[in-house]
């Protein structure tokens, strides 16, 4: 076994590996960017060498200077995770040149297998299924597109050397087959420095099945069973479970003696993992060989689960020379996992990647890297930053259990448990995948979120006024640990004989709200200076502002539909979090965190924000300036698709912005008359800043 090793990843794998690592008592290495100085995995490994700039390309992506430092420091090996080198064949190579151990399949093996076109030609030569398509090197993109017009639309455009769900797009009509071409190819420059391409027939309601294969260097061959990640946005993995549910044990094998073959083929050694796509027609299901990743996989940890298998540790024992530990007849499948990855984005705007601070990160009862009931792996703490260099991903929640109806309800519940404050992100976007007919039914492939979009996007768990009295409360609280023994200092404020009345501004799913509690008293008596719960009866009315109307003197008035409540508010001015609330007679438990005016608030039925407006902060504020448009994330300006003058309609493409290694293109609100680009084409902007203005009045 190797003494040391270097780690040429971040994040998450990069804790992974280091996790096993230190288990076997091997000595870690990492390379941090300069975003990444304070990273989580720069602390757990033994030690950490200075790479380079933020960007991939000025750091993680610099192989020359990876193999240096791993001389350097005295390591063996590299283990390149996933992502960045770990498909690179040149950076295998090179390892191997420079008398360093390379920890995936060699150089040879990569370029097999690690370019879709490559690898579909080798499986095609050995009798694997494909589903049709142009694998070639003929690139030019007028004969792309007659390929596309002869294979008949849909078609699926793929980088060759891609992974990830990045550098792919669904083309539906010849027309648009150009400039979806075009992006897709920055984008697969962008993250692999490769822009050739394949095109092939997009299958209906397809599925991901893909099967997790390991090779020694003694000639031996297992596969640890089927992953099903059929659950994608943007042709990125969402949820992944093993076994694959309705996958018989003929299919099993079939998949699975499919997988070892194709990895014999081109002696491959460690870990792999060959992706198939798998049609549903009839009630029957077929697989075609998808691709290749020749490397470890973000969701292996379910394989792990359900085998009793650390896959890190077989990579290093490999790698080292070893045998591996067990045969195709002593692997067996011991219940049902799922994985789920938490990320930074906004379902309910288009995915859109989200950088900030994890300003709350509190998770539930788990183990790190182990295998386990509840499981998670992340690279981040709370506090730290999530940046636009890398992939919006901030953990991998996994779940084990007997059945998969179990690991359903464990997994709902471990997100329900799941504390995000700081910036979006889709925890309870998957708690809606969980409780979806289509997924808790195991009726499962590709497009299930579009098919299930009603029951996942803008959805609203709880009831406004459960909003309303935990916001209130949160300020409250807030207040009562800054009390003194001044009675002008209590937060219900000083008064001889008249009841408390107080009024409150907020903003709730874009709609204004004014709200107001009195008959405030305490009901228990507790003594909230000491840290005891205080119990507090109140009557609620909150009211919703419809409009400026006129009455009859031609006078504006703010017309409102008002509801009242009768409640008991019950915390513990030692803890502003957590509160217990009765409303009209029920019981609600609520936790809930401020940040910027916005109350985030858990109960076990599901998060939502509602603002709580201070008017007083906000007087003599200007307005946005109407038909101006801003960057929606830090990032990088790709291109404008309009110039000075231009007459654009709504919805009309106006800028890419290139962010998380992904582009995203920036559309016209309105109609109107392009008066002004503040940016040029390659310039960095940051979140919000202006990027053109369109004068609506001049169309």
């Amino acid at each position: 076994m190797f003494s040391k090793i270097l780690i040429a990843n971040r994040g998450e794998i990069a804790c992974r590996v280091a996790a096993t690592a230190k288990r076997l008592g091997v000595s870690t290495v990492a390379v941090y960017s300069d975003a990444d100085r304070e990273a989580k995995h720069v602390a757990v490994c033994d030690e950490a060498i200075y790479l380079g700039g933020s960007a991939p390309k000025d750091s993680y992506l610099k192989g020359d200077a990876i193999i240096a430092i791993a001389l350097e420091t005295g390591a063996q090996a590299i283990h390149p995770g996933y992502g960045f080198l770990s498909e690179n064949a040149d950076f295998a190579q090179a390892c191997q040149d420079a008398g360093l151990v390379f920890i995936g399949p060699s150089a040879e093996a990569i370029r097999a297998m690690g370019g879709k076109s490559e690898s579909k030609r080798l499986m095609e030569s050995a009798g694997v299924p494909l589903i049709p398509g142009y694998h070639g090197d003929n690139q030019d993109a007028q004969f792309l597109q007659q390929q596309a017009d002869d294979i008949g639309y849909p078609v699926l455009i793929k980088a060759s050397a891609g992974g990830g769900g990045k550098g792919m797009r669904i083309v539906e009509k010849s027309s648009d087959f150009i400039d979806l071409l075009d992006s897709c190819r920055r984008e697969a420059i962008t993250s692999f420095g490769n822009d050739q391409v394949l095109v092939e027939k997009y299958a209906l309601k397809p599925r991901h099945i893909e099967i997790q294969v390991f090779g020694d260097t003694h000639g031996n061959y297992v596969h640890l069973f089927e992953r099903d990640c059929s659950v994608q946005r943007r042709h990125q993995k969402v949820l992944e479970e093993a076994p694959a549910p309705g996958v018989d044990t003929a299919m099993r094998e079939a998949m699975g003696t499919a997988a070892i073959e194709a990895a014999r083929a081109v002696d491959y050694v460690g870990a792999g993992t060959v992706e198939f796509i798998v049609e549903q027609r009839e009630g029957t299901m077929n697989f075609y060989f998808m691709e290749m990743n020749t490397r470890l996989q973000v969701e292996h940890p379910v394989s792990e689960a359900i085998t009793g298998v650390d896959l890190v540790e077989w990579q290093l024992l490999v790698a080292a020379g070893q045998p591996l530990p067990k045969s195709q007849d002593d692997l067996a499948i011991n219940g049902h996992a799922i994985e789920a990855r938490i990320c930074a984005e906004n379902p309910d705007n288009n995915f859109l990647p989200a950088t900030g601070t994890l300003f709350t990160y509190q998770k539930p009862e788990h183990s790190t890297f182990n295998i386990t009931d509840v499981r998670i792996d992340d690279g981040v703490r709370e506090g730290d930053v999530i940046s636009p260099f890398y992939d919006s991903m901030i953990a991998k929640l996994i779940v084990h259990a007997p059945t998969r109806e179990q690991a359903l309800a464990r997994l709902d519940r471990a997100l329900a448990q799941t504390r995000i404050v700081g910036l979006p992100n889709n925890v309870a976007f998957l708690r809606y995948i969980l409780n979806t007919d289509s997924f808790s039914k195991a009726n499962l492939d590709t497009a299930l979120i579009e098919r299930e979009q009603d029951k996942l996007f803008d959805q609203h768990p709880l009831e406004l006024s459960t909003l309303v009295v935990t916001a209130i409360t949160q300020q409250l609280a807030s207040e009562a640990t800054m009390q003194g023994s001044d009675p002008f200092s209590k937060p219900t404020g000083f008064r001889a004989y008249s009841d408390y009345t107080r009024s409150f501004s907020l903003v709730y799913d874009e709609q204004a709200y004014s709200a107001r509690i009195s008959n405030w008293h305490n009901a228990s008596g507790a003594d909230s200076k000491k840290g005891g719960d205080s119990l507090s009866s109140f009557t609620l009315v909150i009211g919703k502002e419809i409009a400026n109307t006129q009455d009859d003197s031609n006078i504006n008035v703010a017309a409102q539909t008002e509801t009242v409540y009768e409640g008991q508010i019950s915390y513990d001015s030692s803890d502003t979090h957590n509160h217990t609330l009765w409303l009209d007679g029920a019981r609600i438990s609520a936790q809930s965190w401020v940040n910027n005016e916005t109350v985030y608030v858990f109960t076990d039925s599901g998060r939502d924000e509602i603002r709580l407006v201070d008017v007083m902060a906000h007087v003599g504020e200007d307005t946005a300036a109407v038909g101006s448009l801003k960057s929606p994330m830090p990032g990088q300006v790709v291109a404008f698709k309009v110039a000075v003058g231009d007459t654009v309609k709504k919805g009309e493409p106006l800028a890419v912005i290139e962010a998380m290694k992904i582009e995203h293109t920036i559309t016209a609100p309105t109609d109107g008359v392009v008066a002004e680009l503040l940016f040029a084409a390659g310039d960095l902007v940051a979140d919000g800043d202006e990027l053109l203005r369109i004068d609506s009045e001049s169309a």
